[in-house]
């Protein structure tokens, strides 16, 4: 049996939700949650296999607590069903490796095609060691094309640029850097370093923090994010 979890600020459809997951044979709907609290909390004590995940959320939202998942590490799949449609909330759920999106509103038939795609995929890896090609075409082949389409990267910003800025960035000692720092390291541009380094903090790969010192106007430090490997993995 695979155990679900429901989060979902709005009851009516986390009821709603719930009644066509049990119509799915194979799925069991441990918890309908509201609150991203609610969810980490359940998920501490709970097993859970498979999340359907809001985005729009009162505190923590939905790409938040994803990313939260991803952090403490348990083998929690994650499908997002949201009213958000644009590409940059796409590609972002999608780097944070969540293994469907649903757009709402839905037909029944969507939300079954993506468990029913779930359930075959985990059925096939419990009973094979070893998977052939076919086998997981048949499951993630489609999702492959969109992802690669999806991870190009954007005018402007070059692949061999990026990938040393990210070699760099690992090999910083201490946890925090500057555009400055950063830049010397590469040898390229403070200007251009900045782009590379926002172009990061816009995947979710990097946060940017003010850092106040002794003396003088407080400054701008850059730092990885928990899924930043994962992230940038795709596009280096």
């Amino acid at each position: 049996m695979i155990n679900v979890m429901i989060v979902e600020d709005d009851p009516m459809v986390a009821q709603l939700n719930k009644q066509y997951i049990e119509l799915v044979e194979g799925f069991a709907v441990q918890a309908a949650v509201h609150k991203a609290d609610e969810a980490l909390a359940f998920v501490d004590t709970c097993e859970v296999d498979l999340v359907l995940l809001d985005l729009f959320m009162p505190d923590m939202n939905g790409i938040e607590l994803l990313m939260k998942l991803r952090e403490i590490g348990k083998g929690i799949d994650v499908i997002v069903v949201s009213a958000a449609c644009d590409n940059a909330t796409i590609m972002k759920v999608l780097r944070f490796g969540a293994i469907d999106y649903i757009i709402k509103p839905f037909e029944f038939s969507r939300l079954k095609d993506a468990l029913m795609n779930y359930k075959g995929l985990i059925s096939v890896m419990q009973e094979q060691n070893i998977m052939n090609q076919e086998d997981l075409d048949n499951y993630i082949l489609y999702k492959e094309h969109v992802v690669n389409l999806q991870l190009q990267l954007p005018k402007g910003i070059d692949q061999n640029t990026l990938r040393r800025s990210w070699e760099k960035i690992q090999k910083q000692k201490q946890k925090s850097f500057s555009t400055e720092e950063l830049a010397s390291k590469v040898g390229i541009s403070r200007v251009s370093m900045r782009k590379y380094l926002e172009f990061m903090r816009e995947l979710g790969a990097l946060d940017l923090k003010l850092i106040y010192g002794a003396v003088g106007r407080p400054g701008y430090q850059y730092h990885c994010t928990g899924g930043a490997k994962q992230i940038i993995a795709r596009y280096v």
